[in-house]
């Protein structure tokens, strides 16, 4: 933070903040450059956004979340979602369990006793939002000793212009300078792409951020380092929670058939219930079996009991359907196919899950990496994501004026025209040969963009055209020929099992074709079994410049390609 003393400025020291509606994560880059999450006083890394008083003493996160069974009322839970909304616009039922959403000046408020008087107060969600982040800088500045007073924070992709400044006051009431906020599913992918043994390449990812309340999941073009979201979805009713209920339910009948009384018609036991069912769904995703024990669940009477997770997954089906056909329409949805997806990147308390994971597995081809700790050995853990991705961008910017931040992101600067179609190159032996379409700068890349490759030549070698052409790809469909059928047994007719296994599945793989010619060079002798380099730079007006020349040669040829006439939608 700029703040001054004595007419020294403050030192600006700043971490990365992961707010979420469920849990929150604080993060700092270490002097090697390594982002690392850091823990709270109570040893969590993933912090639960609650906050609850008794008797004027504040409790946040797990000690405030174990408050939900003995002071709901006094309990604020899943807040994040309200802040800079009007009342008429909220969801309020995820916090039926804890203190309720009220209107309060056409905003949200909570009416709890957050000091020792017995008379309630009205306090925001403005308010609750500055003393939760006060709480997760004061655990970084205490980990740290250092007064962390600034931040990069984390928001996901549909946050409204009046929830990020809703945000950023918020934070400021707190004392934190807040440097920029960024897209979650960005920050994933920074974390990435930030380990040392990561090479930038030109891919597109799919970000599944599957939390608590909600999932967040985007398709991200990631060309050259710069990141370009090309499609969102949300649901508001899918999440950890609904995983969390087939437990609950699952147990609550066990309890029923026992004795005769269902533990959810009372607020405590389902308070109990709720706390204990998410402990099992996290021990299932380590282990084959847990174990789920509540003293005095209902009537005073103690339950124990045991679930594998084979039976999970069973009564979880449908949840975990719709995780994957939220993840295939945000695929759909920005006009892609899940063979042109490089990478799945699963974030968030859910996507431990190792089903959801496995599944997605299925979807994609096997070329596609999902990254998942039951998927992936070298998997990031999902919860710390964001957080991580938030502190390296942090690190990049914290010595940066306050002045030079905004201007680095400023519209001007972020809003950049892209490629609507792939450029890519052919290499033609000779005249009427047939070539390959080779893509090289893919569609979505922001301009200005420069690209350097090396292509073979035929083994002849000899004079050799360059083609560059604009390229689509399209999914080539090849089905196996149908199988003589052979005729059954008598004994099978009545049979009613119609067996599947013979079927051989159809093949769909990614194939590109050139479309429109953009330019072409000729190379004379190139040696046999020789290379050519083709330099390709795109202006940010579409303008052109090529350069080709054999590898170990001298010379080469230069052109260029005017940019054409802006049509009238802006589009590249």
């Amino acid at each position: 933070m700029s703040n001054e003393s004595n007419g020294v400025a403050a030192e600006r020291y700043a971490i990365g903040v992961s707010f979420g509606n469920s849990t929150s994560s604080i993060a700092r880059t270490s002097a090697e450059g390594k982002a690392e999450v850091i823990a709270n006083e109570d040893g969590d890394r993933q912090i639960p956004s609650i906050l609850s008083y008794v008797e004027g003493e504040e409790y946040h996160g797990s000690q405030a979340k174990a408050q939900l069974v003995r002071n709901p009322k006094n309990t604020v839970a899943y807040f994040r979602d309200y802040l800079g909304k009007e009342f008429k616009s909220i969801d309020p039922s995820p916090s039926h369990q804890s203190a309720h959403p009220l209107e309060h000046a056409s905003t949200v408020a909570f009416s709890i006793r957050d000091t020792a008087s017995e008379e309630p107060n009205t306090v925001s969600v403005s308010e609750i939002t500055t003393r939760h982040l006060r709480r997760l800088q004061k655990s970084a500045s205490d980990f740290l000793g250092k007064n962390v007073n600034s931040a990069v924070i984390a928001v996901p992709t549909n946050f409204t212009d009046s929830q990020r400044q809703a945000l950023v006051d918020a934070a400021k009431a707190t004392g934190i300078e807040v440097l920029q906020l960024i897209h979650e599913p960005v920050a994933a992918v920074m974390a990435y792409d930030a380990r040392p043994e990561a090479v930038v390449t030109d891919k597109l990812v799919v970000v599944a951020d599957l939390g608590g309340t909600r999932s967040d999941v985007a398709v991200i073009a990631s060309r050259g380092g710069i990141y370009t979201i090309l499609a969102t979805s949300h649901d508001y009713e899918l999440g950890g929670a609904n995983l969390d209920q087939i437990i609950i339910d699952h147990f609550a009948k066990e309890f029923i058939k026992k004795h005769k009384t269902d533990p959810r018609e009372n607020p405590r036991g389902l308070a109990k219930l709720k706390l204990e069912g998410e402990a099992t769904k996290k021990a299932l995703s380590l282990g084959t079996n847990a174990t789920l024990s509540i003293e005095s669940l209902a009537d005073g009477i103690d339950f124990s009991s045991t679930i594998n997770r084979t039976r999970y997954e069973l009564l979880s089906g449908k949840v975990f359907a719709q995780f994957t056909d939220l993840i295939q329409d945000v695929v759909k949805k920005a006009e892609l196919d899940v063979l042109d997806i490089n990478e799945v990147i699963l974030v968030g308390g859910t996507s431990h899950t190792p089903k959801i994971a496995k599944l997605l597995q299925n979807i994609f081809p096997e070329t596609t990496k999902v990254l998942a700790p039951s998927t992936e050995p070298t998997a990031i853990n999902p919860s710390d994501l964001i957080a991580r991705g938030a502190a390296i961008q942090a690190s990049l910017i914290q010595e940066f004026d306050a002045e030079d931040i905004e201007q680095s992101i400023h519209p001007m600067v972020t809003v950049t025209p892209h490629l609507s179609k792939a450029i890519g190159v052919q290499v033609v032996a000779a005249e009427g040969d047939e070539s390959i379409f080779r893509p090289l700068i893919p569609a979505e890349t922001a301009l200005p963009a420069r690209r350097v490759a090396h292509y073979a030549v035929p083994k002849e070698g000899g004079d050799v055209l360059i083609r560059l052409s604009e390229g689509a790809r399209e999914i080539k469909v090849t089905k196996p020929e149908p199988k003589p059928k052979e005729e059954k047994p008598e004994e099978d007719e009545d049979s009613d099992f119609d067996s599947d296994e013979d079927e051989e599945e159809e093949i769909r793989e990614l194939v590109w074709k050139a479309e429109k010619p953009i330019a072409e060079f000729a190379i004379k002798g190139v040696k046999a079994g020789g290379k050519v380099e083709v330099m390709v730079n795109i202006n940010s007006d579409l303008g052109i410049q090529i350069t080709a020349r054999e590898v170990g040669g001298k010379g080469g040829v230069r052109g260029a390609v005017e940019s054409p006439k802006p049509a009238e939608n802006g589009s590249a």
